[in-house]
């Protein structure tokens, strides 16, 4: 069974940066598609990002957009999110997401497209 675990998470200064992971366990990276959303309190779970199977197509929700990085490395398993320039406002718990994919250069952007979540990370963002 497919299995994401986020790490990287924390306390961060406005302005600050983190670097989220999320490692994929029973199967193969390069299989899936992958996005990240997150969940403010008391809100929904939001997209922020998608990466493609092939790594070619990323998509960033506007508020992130040169700010925020997604990347994967299959041979590692893992996807990243490069958080920089961090705002009180992006303080949430950050989700992983995986979506088996035939098509390696589409992203998905809808958290009802995705097969597989991760438990989630905390980011929180003081002004």
């Amino acid at each position: 069974q497919v299995q994401l675990v986020e790490s990287g998470g924390g306390l961060v200064q406005a302005g600050g940066s983190l670097r989220l992971s999320c490692v994929v366990s029973g199967g193969t990276l390069s299989r899936y598609a992958m996005g990240w959303f997150r969940q403010a309190p008391g809100k929904e779970r939001d997209f922020v990002t998608a990466i493609s199977r092939s790594g070619g197509n990323t998509y960033y929700v506007d508020s992130v957009k040169g700010r925020f990085t997604i990347s994967r490395d299959n041979a590692k398993n893992t996807v990243y999110l490069q958080m920089n320039s961090l705002k009180p406002e992006d303080t949430a718990v950050y989700y992983c997401a995986a979506r088996s994919s035939y098509a390696p250069d589409r992203s998905y952007t809808l958290s009802s497209e995705y097969d597989y979540w991760g438990q989630g990370t905390q980011v929180t963002v003081s002004s």
